[in-house]
This record gives structure tokens, sequence and C-alpha cells, in this order.
């Protein structure tokens, strides 16, 4: 990801946050289907999912910022 414009980056970051949050509700739902278990896991796999999200999107933004003051600082 080290190549990709800044814009690029902050794209597929708000790209991962919502697959993780859209992922974790449908295998939520999915497993209540499955078990007969109604809202409790597709508010499981909500929370997992923002977790997820909170999580790598956190990593993925530091990383962006690092490289983009590391960049600024070359050009100096």
């Amino acid at each position: 990801m080290d190549g990709l414009p800044p814009t690029a980056r902050l794209i597929g970051i708000g790209w991962y946050v919502a697959a993780c949050i859209v992922f974790g509700v449908i295998g939520g739902v999915e497993l209540d289907k499955a078990f007969g278990l109604k809202p409790i896991l597709t508010m499981v796999g909500l929370a997992v999912g923002m977790a997820l999200a909170f999580w790598g999107g956190y990593r993925l933004l530091i990383d962006t910022l690092g490289s983009l003051s590391s960049n600024r600082k070359k050009e100096k």
C-alpha cells in the first residue's frame, strides 16, 4: 500500500471499516438463522465487526499518517 497516494489509502481504510462491519453483521444473521438465536449472534457479529474495524482502521490510519510525515521529511 506504500505506492498509493494518500487519498487512495484513506478510501481503502473506509472500505476496510465498512467491510468489517457488514461481514460481521451478515455472519451473525446467518448464524442466527442456523441456530435460531434471532438477535443475539447478529449483535455479537456487529460487535466483533466494529472491534475489528476500529483496530484495523486505527492501524491503517497510523501507517498512512506515518508514511505521510516521513515523505514530508524527505522533501525538506
